[in-house]
């Protein structure tokens, strides 16, 4: 028997979260953000950190998805120097990508975020959409 299968079992073992993220694309939104296909016109859906977002068709999940939390980071951009390195954010989803009042940077995305939120994570004037790790919480 090969140690290599036994020393990958113990990695995930050690360190699930790891093996729990998905690779997927996110693009950015502007005001207005309401009203949104998850709370209407409802203001107490938007956290005081303006770090929301909109669910793309892959995670929408008929609507499930409204008030998820997911944890993201950037991976890479077009234009280099794009990311945030060491970033991380936590967002809420508060609405479905393909219904938002203001139409994000990029279509079909898996989640499209705040401006506030795209720029914690990217440079939102240097791209228009970034590649990111995303995590349900």
């Amino acid at each position: 028997m090969s140690i290599l299968p036994l020393s990958f079992s113990l990695f995930l073992i050690l360190f699930p979260s790891v093996c729990l993220a998905d690779i997927g694309t996110a693009a950015w939104y502007a005001p207005p953000y309401s009203p949104t296909a998850c709370s209407g016109s409802d203001a107490s859906q938007f956290p005081s950190s303006y770090l929301f977002a909109a669910a793309g068709e892959g995670i929408w999940d008929n609507g499930a998805a409204c008030g998820r939390q997911y944890k993201l980071r950037c991976l890479s951009a077009v234009a280099a120097g794009s990311c945030n390195p060491d970033q991380t954010i936590e967002v809420k989803i508060v609405d479905y990508g393909r219904s938002l009042v203001s139409p994000g940077s990029v279509a079909g995305t898996t989640i499209v975020l705040s401006q506030t939120a795209f720029e914690i994570v990217a440079n939102w004037t240097a791209s228009r959409s970034i590649n990111i790790e995303i995590q349900q919480v």
